[in-house]
């Protein structure tokens, strides 16, 4: 059966308890690593994805992941944690220092799967750019839409993106029914539409190195 997004936005994945290495990872994550873990074999990774919707309060996030990484890692011989630094102001990264974890680099998941130094070299001129993945087209209306009261309030658009000039869809998979829906939320923000096929980006070295040969 198919994951459902609503179920990894409000609850996240459970474990399988089997494999050597265990991944906690954003749930906005989960379709991404599991195509990577069947395309390359590895099935000694496991994957435990926390809500997604902890995006909406990023404060949360280390707390979270230290909660998860404290309840399972005596169960497996690695840990490692499967989050940029993804709004916690760097708090993530010592959550994880003081753990004694590794986890991905970068400032979100944007840059990773742009590719982190890609991304920096565009940073200065795309500062006014809006960065949707797959899993945030798909679940833009929960992520955005609503969060920022727009479904309520649309005249509000403007004031929350009256500083952008681009909608930009960093595509993981190619899917023109995505591309389209990506499409319709460049238009309902009143924005220019760019599309890029980035595939996974840094998450496949990242979790490579982590698997092993």
């Amino acid at each position: 059966m198919a994951l459902s997004d609503e179920i990894l936005t409000e609850q996240g994945l459970a474990p399988a308890a089997q494999g050597r290495v265990l991944l906690i990872a954003c749930g906005a994550l989960a379709h991404e690593i599991l195509a990577l873990k069947r395309m390359n074999g590895w099935d000694h990774l496991d994957l435990q994805c926390l809500p997604a919707n902890l995006h909406l309060w990023p404060d949360r996030i280390p707390a979270a992941v230290e909660q998860a990484v404290t309840d399972r890692r005596a169960s497996y011989e690695q840990v490692f944690v499967v989050y940029a630094d993804c709004g916690t102001g760097g708090l993530l990264q010592q959550k994880c220092k003081e753990l004694g974890v590794g986890m991905v680099e970068g400032p979100h998941c944007y840059s990773f799967f742009e590719g982190n130094t890609a991304f920096a070299a565009k940073a200065e001129e795309e500062f006014t750019a809006f960065y949707l993945t797959d899993f945030l087209v798909r679940q833009f209306d929960a992520f955005v839409w609503r969060p920022m009261g727009l479904d309520r309030h649309p005249e509000l658009r403007s004031m929350y993106f009256g500083n952008y000039t681009k909608l930009v869809y960093q595509a993981q998979t190619d899917d023109p029914a995505l591309d389209a829906k990506a499409r319709d939320c460049a238009a309902r923000l009143g924005l220019d539409y760019e599309r890029r096929l980035t595939g996974y980006g840094d998450l496949v070295p990242a979790l490579a190195r982590v698997a092993g040969p």
